[in-house]
């Protein structure tokens, strides 16, 4: 839980956007706090006044009044009380409690043409924020303002006494303001740890370097580990920790994580300090181990919207670069060659979040089910192995406060030697996913132009002139199985919820739905991009029995699957020959052989699947009818008692096509 950047002056009206962790949502179920935003006016109502401030300097050290200000004043764009205006300098009596980078955007009142008496300043506020009245607090010392604030139904509170406020501020915030520390809170009563076995552990790791009363906080993320600030003397560590059980189906694995930190570190890849580990479960319960602590700036919003065009681009533009950085890593020199398997990194993911949905499946997704299907027919042909984040996304990143530098990468419990590629779709999903998505802040429908964002497209380009490679043709199989993947999650999130077990994150039924359905929706492109690059050539006729149904895509759909019980037909010349056929439906027809040809050999290689006559074309008109074509890889257990209609229905609508000869010239 955390307030962001600062603006400091008497003319602005300064809203400070406070962002929740996942534990936060729960508490919002139970009553508790629910506030996002803290809303305040910056002319010494909580801030020091710098006038004030330097006119009492004067007073006590008798020089003349003024001399100060104008000082200051003189310096031009770089002056002290330029930076002070645009939040370069700080306020130590305020940030000492509230933490550094604590405030989000300013809005200037004077600029939006409004007096901040005008409700208007503080609905501006409100959609610059992207909250709710009822989710904000208002401070202020002038009774009009805090009124016109109310009338919007935003929660308001007066100061005259700035300690009283404060107090009161911390109890609708629900944690104290003193020693807060960004992106923390107090410990859950449920994730509590020995404090004197973990004491004397650092004292022993630290040895006299560290002495003094500690301090322990913990951070509102992590589904497979909890992780702790630690302030023991003068040194600020993270401690990492595992969890009895766990929500993730690769299993949490600190071991596996600080091998791969220490590693990474040693190659040059920006990630926190490791300092010690400890597989002792007597000392906390479960294996943990230490790092140094980062302070810098993370970015839960990936619009940026505290930040002008020219810096969101640079922003988007480290990012490409680091994880090129990780995915350039020599896996020899930096002893990571047995971290995972080479070359089947996406099969073996398809298969475990496989299994990890079908057990937390709740209700039938029929965009999961046809997905679960899908992805195993159209594997890449070759996968190069790198060092793989696998969950990397903007906030997993540490930057610098000043600078579009990161100063680290964290979140590493899924890393593994894999598909670089895979990591490259995981950290573009956000540019199609809404800006207020439960899991994950979006771009989608924002003007990324206007923004300074760049697009999808050009975010991969700048990631691949970084790798010195070519964009991947099948890019659209990436992002369907990186949705298909954060469907799977987002489903055992969901069942979590439902049972009442606590879960660091929380997922709907439409979430996961909404997910699974745009991971369909890439599917269904990249069947038409292999579709269209299939050459034509002439094929070989054969023919399987057919038979026919009235669908939803096509006048007539036809399956090739025998009914239950009945014998194979034998082949037979087509009703309408190949040759006969006007060119368009001459090269579709070509098209539709290669497809088979791969489906069917992929039908045969599995053993759990009996294989049956694939699809074939059935021409009913060269010239007065339609031709409908349709072929799917799905294939029908002979016991099943579904219809042939009922598999026409899922059938992968990519592969399904219609042509209307009567529309064709020769």
């Amino acid at each position: 839980m955390y307030l962001r950047s600062v603006a400091r002056t008497p003319y602005l009206l300064c809203a400070g956007i406070w962002q929740h962790p996942q534990w936060l949502s729960k508490r919002r179920q139970s009553g508790c706090c629910h506030y996002k935003a803290v809303i305040f006016e910056a002319s010494g109502v909580l801030l020091p006044s710098p006038y004030k401030i330097a006119t009492d300097w004067e007073a006590r050290n008798c020089i003349p009044a003024g001399t100060i200000q104008q000082a200051i004043l003189s310096g031009g764009g770089n002056s002290p009380s330029l930076k002070y205006t645009r939040g370069e300098l700080t306020t130590v009596e305020f940030l000492q409690e509230l933490g550094q980078q604590c405030f989000e955007m300013m809005v200037e009142s004077y600029r939006e043409g409004m007096h901040k008496s005008d409700p208007r300043i503080y609905k501006l506020c409100l959609e610059r924020l992207g909250v709710q009245p009822q989710e904000s607090i208002f401070l202020d010392n002038s009774s009009q303002n805090l009124k016109a604030a109310a009338q919007l139904g935003i929660k308001t509170v007066k100061v005259g006494d700035l300690e009283v406020a404060l107090k009161e501020l911390e109890i609708y915030l629900g944690f104290p303001l003193q020693g807060f520390v960004p992106y923390t809170r107090s410990v859950r009563p449920s994730a509590e740890i020995p404090k004197d076995h973990l004491q004397k552990y650092l004292e022993n790791v630290l040895g006299d370097h560290a002495r003094g009363p500690l301090v322990l906080r913990q951070f509102g993320h992590g589904q497979s580990t909890r992780t702790y600030f630690i302030k023991f003397g003068d040194r600020l560590l993270v401690l990492k920790k595992e969890l009895s059980d766990s929500l993730c189906p690769s299993g949490p694995a600190v071991r596996r994580e600080y091998r791969v930190l220490k590693a990474l570190s040693e190659a040059g890849v920006p990630v926190p300090t490791v300092l010690a580990l400890c597989e002792d479960t007597s000392t906390l319960g479960t294996p943990f181990y230490l790092m140094e602590h980062c302070a810098g700036r993370v970015y839960r919003d990936v619009s940026l919207p505290a930040l002008q065009p020219s810096q969101r681009r640079a922003i988007y533009a480290a990012m490409s670069q680091v994880l090129s950085k990780i995915h350039s890593v020599d896996l020899r020199a930096a002893k990571l060659e047995d971290l995972g398997e080479h070359g089947n990194y996406i099969q073996q993911q398809v298969e475990t979040w496989t299994k990890h949905y079908q057990a937390m499946e709740t209700h039938v997704i029929p965009a999961m089910e046809r997905l679960i299907e899908w992805l195993p027919l159209h594997f890449p042909e070759y996968q190069k192995t790198t060092v793989v984040h696998g969950d990397f996304r903007m906030d997993n990143l540490v930057f610098h406060p000043d600078r579009p530098e990161i100063l680290a990468v964290l979140g590493w419990k899924l890393s593994t030697l894999g598909d670089p590629i895979s990591d490259l779709a995981n950290n573009c999903m956000a540019y199609f996913l809404p800006p207020h998505f439960n899991a994950l802040r979006g771009l989608r429908k924002c003007d990324l132009g206007h923004l300074g964002v760049p697009t999808a497209e050009e975010y991969s380009q700048m990631y691949c002139g970084h790798m010195g490679v070519g964009c991947p043709e099948n890019w659209n199989f990436y992002m369907a199985f990186a949705f298909f993947r954060l469907a799977a999650m987002l489903q055992g999130l969901h069942k979590h919820s439902l049972t009442g077990r606590p879960a660091p994150g929380e997922s709907s039924r439409e979430d996961t739905e909404f997910v699974a359905n745009l991971a369909w929706e890439f599917a269904i492109k990249e069947g038409f991009r292999v579709f269209d690059s299939l050459p034509t050539a002439k094929p070989l006729a054969r023919c399987y029995s057919t038979w026919a149904r009235r669908g939803p895509f096509l006048r007539r759909s036809y399956g090739t699957w025998p009914r239950p019980g009945a014998a194979l037909v034998p082949k037979v010349p087509l009703v309408t020959p190949p040759t006969s056929l006007l060119g368009m439906a001459q090269g579709l027809y070509c098209k539709l052989e290669k497809i088979m040809d791969i489906q069917w050999g992929f039908l045969i290689s599995q053993p759990r699947w009996t294989p049956r006559p694939l699809p074939e074309l059935k021409a009913e008109s060269a010239r007065t009818k339609p031709v409908a074509l349709m072929m799917t890889a799905k294939a029908m257990d002979q016991d099943s008692q579904v219809s042939g209609a009922e598999h026409l229905s899922s059938a992968d609508p990519s592969l399904v096509l219609h042509l209307d000869l009567s529309s064709m010239s020769g």
